[in-house]
């Protein structure tokens, strides 16, 4: 598959830093383990396909493997290195795919869609995620985790103050998302606007973690030292960062549902 430029360097960037990503994901391991402890009693069509979207080390599929006695997702990323740490992707088990290009025509009529922390990367993360709920077979079931415009404040506000571009990626609305599961006739079971609040001891210790997950890739070029610097003076104190993460699941109508 031919990427497009932005799922390239997303790609190139998580693919560089696959070896530790599980053991530095921290974050990413409890949200995927609080949204696999939703989908635990699912009842989940017995037909259909069920995939992890954006699966990567296969946060998701592990925790739904401890909470869950669900059969394996199929598990679907766009970085091959990634997925060669995925102890639930086996050869059959696994597909190297940019979600950019919609979804594979294997995932029509879907049971269960499941995405955490994937979403964001997308060029159009409200089309896509629209786009994916209408894959979803009637009664089958979508559940997401994604960082929204809330989040990051501090890098926001120190990059104005510094008066530098802020090279932060250009996350979803939560509003827009949930319109979007709306128009696609998902029936929200649970939705919730998670707040994080974290220490990384500095402006730049946050950055660093970003590079040592992999996501760091930026739509706005690297940033230069003289600019960078300016930033990190203007970063609060203890590098305290926020978080809000979009967490939600829904199930798709049944035709002539009536609520």
């Amino acid at each position: 598959m031919t990427l497009a430029p932005f799922s390239q360097l997303v790609g190139d960037r998580f693919g560089s830093r696959a070896a530790t990503y599980a053991s530095q994901a921290r974050l990413q391991q409890g949200v995927a383990w609080r949204l696999a402890h939703l989908c635990a009693a699912l009842p989940i069509p017995a037909t259909g396909a069920r995939a992890d979207l954006g699966a990567g080390s296969g946060l998701v599929g592990q925790a739904l493997g401890q909470q869950a006695s669900l059969p394996p997702l199929l598990q679907l990323d766009l970085c091959p290195e990634l997925l060669a740490r995925n102890p639930l992707a086996r050869p059959d088990q696994q597909l190297v795919w940019d979600l950019n290009a919609g979804l594979p025509p294997s995932l029509q009529q879907a049971a269960l869609l499941s995405s955490s922390f994937a979403l964001q990367w997308l060029d159009e993360p409200a089309r896509q995620l629209e786009h994916w709920c209408g894959h979803l077979r009637p009664g089958g079931w979508l559940a997401l985790t994604v960082p929204t415009s809330g989040s990051f404040p501090q890098w926001r506000q120190a990059a104005a103050a510094a008066g530098v571009p802020c090279s932060a990626l250009d996350l979803p609305q939560a509003q827009a998302l949930q319109a979007a599961t709306a128009r696609s006739g998902l029936r929200l079971r649970h939705c919730q606007t998670l707040r994080f609040s974290r220490c990384y001891g500095s402006g730049l210790g946050f950055l660093q973690q970003l590079q040592t997950l992999g996501a760091s890739a930026s739509r706005c070029g690297r940033q230069p030292p003289g600019q960078l610097r300016r930033l990190l003076r203007h970063w609060p104190a203890a590098g305290r960062v926020s978080w809000e993460v979009l967490l939600l699941l829904g199930q798709r109508l049944e035709p002539g549902f009536q609520p």
